[in-house]
């Protein structure tokens, strides 16, 4: 888990990768049924439609969450499933708390 706490302020820099994880936080309100169970994250094609952006662009903003440590991904044949990680968010406002 990346501990840099400046990388993760710039992860939520964006508005749109702060709707993804409050969207992840309660997947069940925010996304259409998927074929697999959401305990194992949302399928990342599920997010271009409720962000209007192209999927390439979701990838993006997905990617830069994963390297903040945020979420974490899980390869289902040719899928990704992304789900928050609590334990990291956790760490960070706690961080956060701690230096302010």
């Amino acid at each position: 888990m990346p501990s840099n706490i400046d990388e993760i302020i710039k992860a939520l820099a964006h508005p749109v990768r702060r709707d993804m994880l409050q969207w992840l936080k309660a997947p069940e309100q925010h996304f259409g049924e998927q074929e697999y169970p959401f305990e194992i994250g949302v399928c990342a094609g599920k997010f271009a439609p409720r962000t209007g952006l192209s999927q390439s662009t979701v990838s993006a903003h997905l990617a830069i969450l994963q390297r903040a440590g945020l979420v974490s991904c899980k390869k289902v044949g040719q899928w990704s499933f992304f789900k928050r990680n609590e334990a990291q968010i956790q760490a960070f406002i706690d961080q956060l708390g701690a230096q302010l």
